[in-house]
């Protein structure tokens, strides 16, 4: 039949990048530290240091997931081989859409797993902190700021990661004038590092008596949460620590001291900030870690060993700067400016449906960032 023998066709294509992708993957070294943790669990003293218990189970639990996903992966190469085999064989053509159906999900897994294949950079697997900040557009970019932080609150639900606030700013009016969040979960800095950048959005304002379209504008700093004891040196007379009463959401706890911390780094003009925190040490010792994570990623972008992946592209929050928009009148589009990504279903990417953005950045940084798409959408 000329639609099995079409599919066998697009079949045989994953043949060798399926090998390439099982060598990528390093699965027998993968066996062999499954087996290693394993045997380490089995001990009766592994769970008396509960950190480094739950570090190694999840590290396992990673593992069996890769390993076990390529497998599928082998299998429904196998099934769909089978298909077009006994489908050549009975002329059924309910055959031909079960194989059809089956392809479709085995390109859709390959595509996952080539996606994890990319996040080799050294800090890929970690968690990230994201910071968002309104800028031109008044009321209506802190709402902007508002939106965004729904939506990546969202996208990590997707993901089954868990989200902690560090800091929360209300906006004047309305909204958010600026928040910072940790993403837990293996791989969202990895992901999460192709939203680094301003953001734009162009819609009918609801703050707007006249019913004008408006355009506003929200950056994005991502940054990976680096556990290790950076070495890093900040002298004491190089910043200025600086005490504030919490708001916004947080717990009880939150407006009743003055526990947030600010920290800012004169050389480079860094800020960071902390009040999730149960206590002002708390808070400083998060805030310190944040400051000294910058640092080390802006030492190693300077020695141009990072270059690529780490620092992204926040320049001033405004127009000519961004890196994604996103149209909600009079027409419906979001596009990304470095990869010409782009989709017309704004309420999904809202929604969280990032996934096609961040794949396509993944791809683009693998590609060695081909010249930026400048076209915009108005």
């Amino acid at each position: 039949m000329i639609e099995l023998d079409q599919l066998k066709q697009q079949l045989c294509t994953y043949a060798e990048p399926l090998q390439q992708m099982k060598a990528s993957l390093d699965l027998e070294n993968k066996g062999h530290r499954i087996e290693e943790l394993e045997r380490e669990m089995e001990a009766p003293d592994f769970w008396n240091d509960a950190e480094l218990s739950t570090k190694k189970t999840r590290e396992l639990k990673s593992l069996k997931d890769d390993v076990a996903v390529y497998h599928s992966l082998e299998e429904m190469y196998a099934d769909i081989e089978a298909y077009i085999e006994l489908g050549n064989e009975e002329e059924d053509p309910e055959i031909v859409t079960e194989a059809q159906e089956a392809f479709a999900e085995f390109t859709a897994t390959y595509e996952s797993i080539r996606m994890k294949t990319l996040l080799s950079g050294e800090y890929d697997g970690e968690s990230a902190i994201v910071t968002l900040h309104s800028g031109a557009g008044g009321t209506e970019a802190c709402d902007w700021v508002s939106m965004l932080y729904r939506m990546y609150t969202r996208w990590a639900e997707r993901h089954g990661f868990s989200l902690d606030v560090l800091d929360y700013i209300d906006g004047d009016e309305a909204g958010i004038k600026s928040v910072t969040f940790q993403v837990n979960g293996e791989n969202a800095y990895g992901y999460l590092k192709s939203e680094k950048g301003v953001h734009r959005l162009v819609r009918i304002s609801p703050f707007n008596a006249q019913g004008k379209r408006q355009t506003s504008f929200a950056s994005c700093d991502v940054m990976p949460d680096i556990e290790k004891d950076l070495d890093v040196e900040i002298k004491d007379e190089d910043i200025r620590i600086d005490t504030y009463r919490s708001s916004g959401a947080g717990g009880q706890h939150i407006n009743k001291t003055s526990s947030a911390i600010r920290i800012t780094h004169y050389p480079t003009g860094i800020v960071v900030q902390c009040q999730n925190e149960r206590s002002q040490h708390m808070n400083k010792d998060k805030a310190m870690q944040m400051l000294k994570a910058k640092l080390y990623l802006l030492k190693q972008e300077e020695e141009a060993a990072k270059q690529a992946g780490i620092r992204g592209e926040v320049t001033d929050i405004g127009w000519g700067n961004q890196i994604r928009s996103y149209v909600m009148q009079p027409y419906t589009m979001v596009k990304d400016l470095r990869t010409g990504e782009e989709t017309g279903n704004v309420d999904a990417v809202m929604d969280g449906a990032l996934d096609p953005f961040m794949n396509a950045y993944l791809k683009w940084m693998s590609l060695g960032c081909p010249k930026r798409n400048t076209s915009d959408a108005d």
